[in-house]
């Protein structure tokens, strides 16, 4: 699969396979891919928590405030994604350019994260409704949880839909 294929293939999914799990070697390339994404000054300023099995399904539970995520049950893996400390270089570079760069390298890894999980044939969902002190507490963070991403294998009748996204004329302009 090209990137295009990819970032076509590619959706939220909201309906997984409770039955199936996701394989070792499937999850390694998944984490492969997030250790090799860009970031600002290579510092990666996040930390992946993988939670499966009980701990997949009680985070699953703080994700389901006001009856939100309720999808995410089923997924037998979620990834934790937490806010670490800059390197100095980022760090300087942030307060200079009043830039949060941590939160722009969490949003590429992640879609690093998402982009094989579809290549691998996977679901994902990335989400950012959750109760933030008790996953710390599940996973014994002390880090800010920025995301949290479900990763499993979607039903079968979860059949891809169609992308709706604005127009290309709306999001970018050629300057010359």
């Amino acid at each position: 699969m090209n990137f295009t294929e990819i970032a076509e293939k590619r959706q939220s999914c909201r309906s997984y396979d409770p039955t199936r799990e996701v394989e070792s070697e499937k999850l390694d390339k998944i984490l492969e891919s997030a250790r090799l994404s860009p970031s600002a000054c290579n510092g990666q300023p996040y930390f992946i928590t993988v939670c499966k099995g009980d701990a997949a399904k009680k985070v699953a539970k703080a994700t389901q405030g006001m009856g939100m995520n309720k999808f995410a049950s089923d997924a037998p893996i979620l990834l934790v994604i937490s806010e670490m400390p800059y390197v100095a270089s980022a760090a300087l570079g942030a307060k200079v350019k009043k830039n949060d760069y941590r939160s722009i390298d969490i949003g590429i890894v992640s879609a690093y994260i998402t982009a094989e999980a579809a290549c691998q044939g996977l679901g994902s969902c990335i989400l950012g409704w959750f109760d933030d002190a008790e996953i710390r507490k599940i996973c014994n963070l002390d880090g800010a949880v920025r995301l949290v991403i479900t990763l499993g294998y979607p039903k079968s009748d979860d059949k891809l839909r169609a992308k709706k996204r604005k127009d290309i004329s709306e999001l970018t302009k050629i300057v010359e």
